[in-house]
C-alpha cells in the first residue's frame, strides 16, 4: 500500500503542475472529456470532497452520488462495510476504506469511486492511530485498493481544517489519475 505524507501530496500537485485551490475543477473537466463519472463516500471528511467537486459548474454531468458516512451504522448499512471489518480493523483502516468505496461504486454506477476515513482531530487520536492517519479508497470496474496519508505531523499544521483539505487534495489528485486508466 502506498502512504502518502503531506509533503508527498503538495509536491505531487507541484510536479505535475496542479493548483490545490482548483484541482476540482481539472477534476472536472478531465471526467467530462472523458464521458466519466465519479462518486464518493466520506467520513472524516465530512462532505468537503463532494462540496469541491460540486462547486464546479458542469459538476452535474460527472457526478451523480456522494455519501457522508460518519457514523459506523451508516458505512456498515448503507454502504456494506462488512461489520467484522468494523469490529476488528475499525473505521479508521485500509480495509474499511476499500469496502466504503466499493459499496458506493455498486450504489451509483459510476466509474471512479472515492472513499475517505480517518483521524482529523484535534481529538480522537490513539498512539495506534494518530490525528492526521487516514485511509482513502478507490474503486474502479478493474481494481480496488487503498492510500494510506500521515498529515500534519510534528513539524505541520495539524489543524483538522488542514487534514481535511488535504485528503481532499490526495482524493481529487487520485480521480484525475484514475481519469488516464479508466475506460467508459
Amino acid at each position: 500500500m502506498v502512504t502518502l505524507t503531506d509533503i508527498d501530496i503538495i509536491q505531487l500537485l507541484r510536479k505535475n503542475n496542479l493548483n490545490q485551490d482548483t484541482l476540482q475543477e481539472d477534476v472536472v473537466e478531465k471526467l467530462s472529456q472523458k464521458g466519466l463519472k465519479v462518486a464518493t463516500a466520506e467520513s472524516c471528511t465530512g462532505g468537503l470532497l463532494s462540496e469541491r467537486i460540486t462547486r464546479v459548474s458542469g459538476s452535474s454531468a460527472v457526478f451523480d452520488c456522494g455519501i457522508c458516512s460518519y457514523s459506523n451504522s451508516i458505512k456498515e448499512k448503507v454502504l456494506g462495510v462488512e461489520k467484522e471489518t468494523l469490529a476488528v480493523l475499525g473505521a479508521v483502516s485500509a480495509e474499511t476504506a476499500i469496502q466504503m468505496a466499493e459499496g458506493v461504486f455498486k450504489l451509483s454506477g459510476a466509474d471512479i469511486a472515492v472513499s475517505t476515513t480517518g483521524i482529523a482531530g484535534p481529538t480522537g487520536g490513539t498512539a495506534e492511530k494518530p490525528v492526521g492517519l487516514v485511509f482513502m479508497g478507490v474503486c474502479t470496474k478493474e481494481k480496488a485498493y487503498a492510500v494510506k496519508l500521515t498529515l500534519g505531523g510534528e513539524h505541520q499544521q495539524n489543524t483538522r481544517a488542514y487534514i481535511r483539505k488535504l485528503t481532499t487534495d490526495a482524493a481529487l489528485f487520485t480521480v484525475l489519475s484514475e481519469c488516464y486508466h479508466t475506460e467508459k
